[in-house]
């Protein structure tokens, strides 16, 4: 697919401020709960003081309305800072503190902009009344109209905008006055087109050709709009079809996930990861159901539980769960593991590792997930997965059916406990199904490298200089 040659845009500067939650206009439904993405920055080198953000300038600013969102623009910043580390970028998180920036704030390439809050719903408002109504008394129009005026208060000196999310981040971009880019991530044409799409959703999607809606078409179309990318081909084709110059690049939640192998010590047990999500107390419960339904599983060798924790819950909020199911604690086999805490029941070994993702996903089996970012990037790294929905407010039925069916199946959601049970048993048993899922999950969320890609396209069409800029630098915008 050649990419289509296009204008560019403009300056920069800006100002200081913080992190952000917003209203969530669109359907953000796979945004996601796990935290593997954010952890890459690690080994990024440490810039001179002459290289540092200078006070009051910016030069892309990135906008991202939600934890999936954050780590897959934590990603391209990445990727941007490292083609271009005296350009100066800026991030405004539109859900949640943006903690996953934390790190790069901390080494002087990235600032982080806006007023932030935590939401009660935990930016999962528009998958149930009570989660709005919540957010809603907890303030959360005030804190959108806070974000846009800090986001036009800045926009005056920025080069471009750059939206990864679906409908909210896609209308603060545009409404900045700047060239901007678009990287739509939780909607895929995958969700309405496989599987049996008995659902009026599913109609709508078909009657459109898309799952992306008119209004967001338009926007998309702007002049302004200069990079438009999906997640996948599917879904850049539907838009194409409605005249968007959509592009599918590749995929950032697959980069930053180093192949490793099990240790010795592991080699002979089952492997299983456990991914409860990170959003309390809704990731505690999930563990909780996660852990009670393996109770009585039949293995006739030991297995072990890979529990791969994000900032919670935490070690010290699973302790009394773990004593109450029957597990004892002791020594981890082997330091190598990386694991806080080690416990046992039976044939049963369960780790617990803070932020274990990245290390452990390579070495299990199967997973059992209720999260989101977390299960997509697992089963694309060919490790299929069972499912057990939740009352939410973000794992809830119909959220584990829309994933299963955007990774084809390569992730299977269980109605219960008992059906859990049933199909690790078959899974763990077939090493042929377990492969032909894997490679359907290895399909759809396609290989590493989308970073990179799209980190170059951004230079390539938000920023690079073109006869756009003196004219922005005099306050003359290019259009709607």
């Amino acid at each position: 697919m050649s990419f289509r040659e296009s204008e560019r845009s403009s300056p920069n500067r800006s100002e200081n401020s913080k992190a952000a939650p917003r209203f969530e206009l669109g359907i953000k439904d796979l945004q996601s709960s796990a935290l593997p993405l954010g952890h890459a920055a690690a080994g990024e080198r440490l810039l001179s003081p002459a290289d540092r953000i200078s006070e009051g300038t910016e030069g892309l600013l990135v906008i991202s309305n939600g934890h999936g969102e954050d780590l897959i623009a934590l990603r391209i910043l990445e990727a941007v800072h490292a083609q271009s580390p005296r350009l100066r970028l800026s991030v405004l998180p539109l859900v949640g503190e943006g903690k996953a920036f934390t790190l790069p704030v901390q080494q002087g390439w990235l600032r982080l902009l806006g007023p932030n809050a935590k939401l009660p719903s935990g930016g999962f408002s528009n998958q149930s009344a009570r989660g709005l109504l919540a957010d809603l008394v907890a303030g959360l129009p005030l804190l959108t109209w806070r974000q846009w005026r800090c986001l036009r208060r800045v926009s005056p000196n920025l080069q471009a905008v750059l939206a990864v999310g679906d409908l909210l981040p896609l209308l603060m971009a545009w409404s900045s006055g700047r060239a901007f880019g678009f990287i739509g991530t939780p909607k895929s044409d995958y969700t309405w087109s496989s599987g049996p799409g008995l659902a009026i959703s599913d109609a709508y999607h078909r009657l459109k050709g898309s799952e992306w809606d008119p209004w967001e078409w338009a926007v998309m179309k702007s002049k302004r709009c200069r990079l438009v990318a999906m997640r996948d081909r599917l879904t850049a084709r539907g838009l194409r079809r409605h005249g968007v110059s959509a592009l599918a690049p590749g995929n950032p939640m697959m980069d930053g996930l180093m192949a490793s192998h099990p240790p010795a010590a592991l080699e002979r047990c089952r492997r299983v990861l456990l991914l409860c999500g990170s959003r309390m107390p809704e990731a505690l419960g999930n563990a909780e159901r996660l852990l009670r339904s393996l109770q009585g599983f039949d293995s006739r060798v030991p297995i072990t539980l890979l529990m791969a924790t994000g900032s919670q819950p935490s070690l010290s909020s699973l302790e009394p769960l773990l004593h109450q199911l029957g597990f004892r604690r002791c020594p981890p086999p082997v330091e190598a593991l990386g694991a806080q805490a080690c416990w046992v029941k039976g044939a049963q070994m369960l780790l617990v590792g803070n932020g274990r993702f990245n290390q452990w996903a390579h070495w299990a089996e199967v997973g059992l997930a209720t999260a989101g970012t977390a299960t997509e990037q697992l089963v694309g790294l060919g490790i299929p997965a069972l499912s057990l929905p939740g009352p939410g407010p973000q794992f809830t039925l119909g959220f584990a059916r829309r994933q299963s069916r955007l990774l084809g199946g390569a992730v299977r959601p269980c109605r219960s406990s008992a059906e859990l049970r049933d199909k690790l048993s078959v899974l763990l048993a077939d090493d042929n199904l377990r492969n032909e899922l894997g490679r359907i999950g290895r399909q759809r969320m396609g290989p590493p490298g989308g970073s990179r890609a799209l980190a170059q396209l951004v230079k390539d069409r938000l920023i690079a200089d073109t006869d756009d800029t003196s004219a922005q630098l005099h306050g003359r915008h290019p259009g709607p």
